[in-house]
């Protein structure tokens, strides 16, 4: 059996090469080790792997593997899964490689180093969540392998060794070397079964470790009070007071803060100048009440940089985005009043609305609207839209047909146009206007004085916490759940929260606490379950689908061997190993050709 490695090519960065140094220097001491005979006999090198070798565990396989005709009808219906996936691993390769070939631009997922699940390499993956990832690494090498060797012993083949493989520290992969003579000695379907176990117990550990995190485990972490800092903006006046990601705002001048919802609120009530903040329920800093602007277009519709402050709407003082679309109300037109490297000036008559670019081809250019122009809206359908949020919700509640009347300014000049709604490509409800959108309020957007809020509660209700989220219709059932939580490492690069999640680590865990079934053990100790959990499913559910892909060495592929054999054999023909070879083959270099081509295509064809 070979070791379940996976194998990926890495860029060079300041993280890599370090890491690279360090390995480098592990297989000089390693080399030496063995030249002087210093290795025991039960340990073998290749390369900078070390592989460890043991005849334990042999005794407790055999009495495990005791009620064979349950282990085989266990193995039997692994079978039948490990077959669906295979299918569905080819064609997400197949789909992947081809998506590659029409991106214009490599993604952050499809960079090469995103494939390994090494923190610090891995760009979504904190080192905080090293010692989770360690775990669920060991259990599902582990809990692979012994599922070959238990059904090796359930059919009766001998077991010469087991071990796992370590890069460094790091076990990379695990293996059981069943004897070839009694390997080769055993029926086709006995060979299928074991090749089939360890993504079947992969799959199993997923179950498990997802249905105790989703339930008793999340179910003993609430929100801790105050509203949770993700980040802080450069220049902003939050981070001028000394306000740090992963704070938490308890109070501001004496006024609690409750949760996320309640600061800008709270904010607002303090009025501008400076405020008193409390942070974390133990220490205060003082803070000037501002709306900084964190982000807007190179050619925006209005002159507004990164950086500057807005002070006032129509003369209006304003300290927070709700304040803000408060003061511009139901006016398609204000006045703003903004501070610019500590200057103040005016800025009038600037719409307020949504911005967004005409398409070639759409309802909106039927209508007369000029293809490519940035278009800022402020009313559609009657309604006003003081952002695109506003426009995306209204959006929702349309029908593809539906006679719409979609209203605002181009280049100064309010235009209003009557536009048949289209249909939709993507998986969202409405009609279709024709326009690509660019978001924010007038091409910019704004943050209480320049903090960006945690969506503590969003991931809480995510994992199956007592919290609210607005995914609670993906995440009702328990499959919805694990196929949301396979994305959380990396949600902020299809957008669907602003943060990427890696488990109760880095810091975030001041966002959380114990409470409920399981708080007398304390928040350390719930939040490291809660990570051993978490990344036990996650890494057992990938090791399950990356050994399903039919080829060489993974178990897909002695998988897709047996079962060719198998199908020939029905067949009116006399079948050869040379037939069932240029199956396996052909399949093999297509998931590697698509698989190599998903990572490195995007990369090519813009080079």
């Amino acid at each position: 059996m070979q070791p379940s490695t996976v194998v990926a090519f890495l860029p060079i960065s300041d993280t890599l090469t370090w890491i690279l140094a360090g390995i480098a220097a592990y297989w000089l001491a390693v080399i030496a080790l063995r030249q002087r005979g210093l290795l025991p006999n039960y340990v073998k090198t290749q390369g900078p792997i070390l592989t460890i070798h043991t005849k334990r565990g042999r005794a407790f396989l055999d009495w495990l593997a005791g009620p064979k005709r349950l282990w085989r009808a266990w193995a039997n219906f692994g079978v039948g899964i490990a077959i669906v996936v295979m299918g569905a691993m080819f064609v997400f390769l197949l789909t992947a490689a081809f998506a590659a070939a029409n991106s214009p631009q490599p993604s952050s997922v499809q960079q090469p180093s995103n494939v390994l699940v090494i923190p610090g390499v891995n760009e979504f993956l904190p080192l905080s969540a090293t010692p989770g990832i360690v775990i669920g690494l060991l259990v599902g090498l582990v809990v692979h392998e012994g599922g070959h060797g238990l059904l090796c012993r359930v059919e009766d083949i001998d077991i010469d060794s087991m071990g796992v493989a370590m890069l460094a520290v790091l076990p990379i992969g695990a293996f059981v070397e069943p004897d070839q003579e009694s390997s080769r000695a055993a029926s086709r379907g006995a060979q299928t079964r074991m090749f089939a176990a360890g993504v079947t117990f992969n799959f199993a550990v997923t179950i498990l470790a997802f249905a105790l995190l989703f339930g008793p485990v999340v179910g003993s972490i609430g929100t801790a009070p105050g509203a949770a800092v993700g980040g802080v903006a450069p220049g902003s006046p939050a981070e001028a007071a000394g306000i740090q990601p992963n704070d938490r705002i308890t109070a501001v001048e004496g006024q609690p803060v409750e949760s996320n919802d309640d600061l800008s609120e709270t904010l607002e009530a303090a009025g501008s100048g400076t405020v008193t903040v409390e942070l974390n329920g133990d220490r205060t800093e003082e803070m000037d009440q501002s709306l900084p602007v964190t982000a807007a277009l190179e050619d925006s519709p209005i002159d507004i940089e990164p950086g500057d402050l807005i002070l006032a709407v129509d003369g209006e003082p304003v300290v927070t985005e709700a304040g803000f679309l408060e003061a511009v109300g139901d006016s398609e037109v204000v006045d703003l009043t903004i501070q610019r490297d500590g200057e103040e000036r005016t800025l009038e008559a600037v719409p307020i609305g949504s911005v967004v670019q005409v398409a070639d081809d759409g309802p909106l250019t039927e209508a007369g609207a000029p293809a490519g122009e940035r278009f800022v809206i402020t009313e559609f359908d009657g309604e006003r839209t003081q952002s695109y949020a506003d426009l995306e919700s209204l959006l929702g509640d349309t029908d593809p047909g539906n006679e719409v009347t979609v209203a605002g300014y181009l280049d100064g000049e309010r235009v209003s146009y009557d536009v048949t709604l289209g249909e939709r490509s993507q998986l969202t409800e409405g009609g279709t206007v024709g326009f690509f959108s660019v978001g924010g309020i007038s091409g910019i957007q704004v943050s209480d004085a320049g903090l960006e809020l945690y969506p503590v509660e969003e991931y809480l209700a995510i994992l199956g916490g007592d919290a609210q989220g607005s995914y609670g219709h993906i995440t009702e059932s328990f499959l919805g759940k694990v196929a949301f939580v396979l994305f959380l490492p990396i949600v902020s690069v299809v957008g669907l929260l602003p943060y990427n999640f890696a488990g109760f680590a880095g810091g975030i865990e001041n966002f959380y606490q114990a409470q409920g079934l399981l708080a007398g053990l304390g928040d350390w100790t719930v939040f490291a379950l809660a990570n051993a959990l978490f990344w036990t499913g996650w890494i057992n559910v990938q090791l399950g689908f990356f050994n399903c892909i039919p080829a060489f060495p993974l178990d897909g592929g002695h998988i897709l061997r047996t079962s060719t054999e198998s199908v020939l054999s029905r067949l009116p023909l006399e079948a050869t190993r040379g037939m069932v070879r240029v199956v396996t083959t052909l399949v093999g270099i297509t998931m590697l050709v698509s698989f190599l081509f998903m990572l490195f295509g995007p990369q090519l064809l813009a080079g």
